[in-house]
């Protein structure tokens, strides 16, 4: 029954992340549906072995999500 129930239930897609150094230069990267707990992991649209150990190119990274507030404030009139 899981199984069934698992099929049709909305899962978060994978995102990637990379674990940047002090100077910028990327160390790590990491496919997951969370963002990584710790300092360094910035959000980009791909992995791409070539820039291990190399400074991360600014167009690689993705804008960090805001959160959204849960209530919507209800306006008067």
């Amino acid at each position: 029954m899981n199984f069934l129930r698992s099929l049709f239930t909305a899962r978060q897609p994978f995102r990637s992340f990379a674990l940047l150094d002090s100077q910028g230069h990327c160390r790590a990267f990491k496919h997951c549906q969370t963002p990584p707990v710790g300092d360094g992991w910035v959000e980009i649209e791909e992995i791409r072995l070539n820039w291990l150990h190399k400074p991360l190119p600014i167009s690689a990274r993705i804008a960090p999500r805001c959160a959204l507030p849960s209530v919507q404030p209800i306006l008067a009139t």
